[in-house]
């Protein structure tokens, strides 16, 4: 009886371990141009997931300003705040936390914004509407830049149509996007591509099993133009990765 029984259990601990490594936190970022649906990815980027859910709790990303726009590059936001009138305002920053770039930037990724440090990353995080995998995964520029995210269903196209926006220079910013613009007329808070708020829909349960995101596998060569898809899970990386899961729970146990 419990030689019978054993492939049902290895299979229990196979579906248990699958279970884990798909775990994720689903969150909504609500523009005035529609909703955005994110599947965060907890379990690769665990501190960098952590410190955006932070920002999410704390309330800093509603009234949100998506202040830069680069056509079939990236969509960026998390750094300005529109509290009824201008000039717009920085958010609060918590402190910045350790770059983890095991995950591609390729198209429908979000990813942290940072400067030059590649543990600068703060509130500030991007949508990647092109692949830009061999700009951005590298480490010779700023530590390749973190992956944290992936944008489900069709929220790309509410990302793409902000890309389409005009764009001008505002503060110092100049790919800053504008919708609703009156020829002529000062920039008012209708004319902003503004971010209601993110909120949290589906935090850590077993969901989107059908994710694979793309892994980080230009970190070490250099900065080239262009884009590339990067790698992604195969089958035998799946194995491997059951192979250390029981291996981590055999030393814990």
């Amino acid at each position: 009886m419990l030689f019978r029984n054993t492939p049902i259990a290895f299979a229990s601990t196979i579906f248990a371990l699958l279970s884990f490594n798909v775990q994720s936190t689903v969150v909504e970022i609500r523009t005035a141009l529609g909703t955005i649906e994110v599947n965060l990815f907890d379990n690769e980027t665990p501190k960098t997931v952590n410190n955006f859910l932070n920002y999410v709790d704390g309330g800093k990303y509603a009234n949100n300003v998506v202040h830069r726009s680069v056509d079939g590059f990236v969509v960026q936001a998390g750094g300005y705040t529109f509290n009824g009138g201008f000039p717009i305002v920085r958010v609060v920053n918590d402190p910045a936390i350790e770059n983890e770039p095991e995950l591609s930037n390729v198209r429908g990724t979000i990813a942290m914004a940072k400067g030059s440090n590649p543990n600068s990353a703060t509130s500030q995080w991007f949508i990647n509407t092109g692949s830009n995998a061999n700009s951005l995964d590298v480490a010779a520029n700023a530590g390749g830049f973190t992956v944290f995210g992936q944008v489900l269903g069709d929220g790309m196209d509410v990302v793409d149509q902000i890309n389409s926006l005009k764009i001008i220079s505002y503060e110092g910013l100049n790919d800053f996007p504008i919708r609703n613009e009156v020829a002529g007329q000062p920039i008012i808070g209708e004319n902003l591509v503004l971010i209601s708020d993110v909120v949290v829909t589906d935090r850590a349960v077993f969901t989107n099993t059908n994710l694979n995101p793309a892994r980080n596998t230009l970190i070490n060569t250099p900065v080239t133009q262009g884009s590339d898809g990067g790698g992604t899970f195969t089958w035998l990386g799946l194995f491997m990765l059951l192979a250390l899961c029981f291996k981590r729970s055999f030393k814990l146990s």
